[in-house]
């Protein structure tokens, strides 16, 4: 019997309507011949909710006790589905994180899995029991509770399908699928049918948020097929799978913006071997991703380098640029936190000279200014003011005929 993993979101599961919504379509799923796993979020906004309690009781909140009180989000939501399940005949189990057997390591509030013990659940589905995993959570090498950090129940759904080979992963949000650009901004904007996973992992990193990044990974890493769709209409959505290499690919499939990152500027910095490597690493000892990097040309021995971080990381990335600065004689630390990035994704640009030319044409058009620039096979992702993003969006969507 074919095995799918399906992942309902907060929104998904949000009240007691939802909640008996989705138990029907798991239902109608199981009775269609179907074996299934469930996963799911916590309902709406309740881990907003606990943050917000967290911050109210405490200054310090210990990232353990984090991990205690955020994954009980989950674990209502499980409970909850279980008990609609049984309204319906449908036998069904809830299982955290832990009791899934999800293994992580001990980096509380964005833990990484290390590996997966499914024989519980393997038992469940061979009793013709489904069971309802609570996502975004595990238990740590040191036997602590964990949580996997931002999109942490797609990345528990996809570990699971890929662990226990199912034919699909299903993530049910509230959007019908991934779209050529945000539909807020840009109405006209229309679902993509059909999406590479390299395309999908270039979205995601660029601001799409309609799949996390590292569920995305794991996906590609395991070739585990993604479909993703609306758990409010329940139309087919978009799926996610390996590039079809005997199809063209379309030259732009669809632009992406983000609006949460920040600009920090190394100025005067003596371009000497070595001193990049340690304003980076001083950068990434303080746990901050960065993104674009751009240096400028060598000036009589020195340069600036700029490069951006996510805005909620920029006093850490200060902190450890300054304290580097003023250690290699650089003569200022700039921060700037009124940028957006603007990005094209395609795989059809490998093949497709001009593309770049178009973007820059079309956003000098609309009096936009470029303030940094990142490419790879298939992207182009240009910083521009943050006020500006929207109608760069709204240009590049028309430009490209999306």
């Amino acid at each position: 019997m074919s095995l799918v993993v399906q992942k309902f979101g907060g929104t998904s599961v949000g009240d007691a309507d939802r909640i008996r919504a989705v138990a029907d379509h798991v239902a109608r799923t199981k009775r269609g011949g179907r074996d299934v796993v469930v996963v799911v979020s916590a309902m709406g906004k309740t881990t907003d909710d606990l943050i917000r309690l967290s911050k109210d009781v405490s200054d310090t909140q210990p990232p353990r006790e984090m991990d205690m009180l955020l994954t009980s989000g989950e674990r209502i939501s499980m409970a909850l589905l279980c008990m609609a399940l049984s309204d319906l005949g449908v036998p069904a189990l809830s299982f955290t994180g832990s009791q899934a057997g999800i293994i992580t390591d001990t980096d509380h509030t964005k833990a990484k899995i290390l590996e997966i013990k499914p024989d519980r659940l393997v038992e469940a589905i061979a009793a013709g029991i489904v069971p309802v995993v609570a996502g975004f959570q595990g238990v740590s090498t040191s036997r602590d509770i964990t949580t996997l950090g931002r999109g942490g129940s797609d990345t528990t759904a996809v570990a699971l399908a890929a662990t226990l080979g199912a034919d699909v992963c299903e993530i049910y949000t509230d959007v019908s699928g991934v779209f050529t650009a945000d539909p807020r901004v840009v109405p006209s904007a229309h679902k993509i049918p059909q999406i590479s996973f390299e395309e999908m992992l270039e979205l995601a990193a660029s601001g799409g948020r309609v799949l996390a990044l590292r569920s995305v990974e794991f996906a590609r890493n395991f070739h585990v097929p993604l479909h993703v769709r609306s758990s409010f209409t329940w139309e087919p959505g978009t799926w996610v799978k390996e590039e079809d290499s005997t199809m063209e690919q379309p030259v732009v499939s669809a632009i992406s913006h983000d609006t949460s990152e920040a600009k920090v500027t190394v100025r005067h910095v003596p371009d000497q071997p070595g001193v990049a490597a340690r304003i980076f690493t001083a950068v990434a000892a303080a746990g901050v991703n960065v993104d674009m990097i751009v240096q400028n040309t060598s000036v009589e021995g020195y340069t600036d380098i700029s490069f951006t971080v996510p805005r909620t990381d920029l006093s850490h990335s200060l902190e450890a640029a300054s304290r580097i600065a003023d250690e290699v004689g650089a003569k200022q630390v700039l921060a700037d936190d009124k940028i957006g990035r603007v990005s094209l994704v395609g795989a059809g640009m490998k093949s497709h000279p001009g593309v770049t030319a178009k973007m820059f044409g079309t956003l000098a058009k609309e009096g936009i200014n470029i303030e940094m620039i990142s490419t790879s096979a298939i992207r182009i992702s240009c910083v521009v003011r943050q006020e500006m993003v929207e109608p760069a969006v709204v240009a590049l969507h028309t430009a490209f005929e999306l």
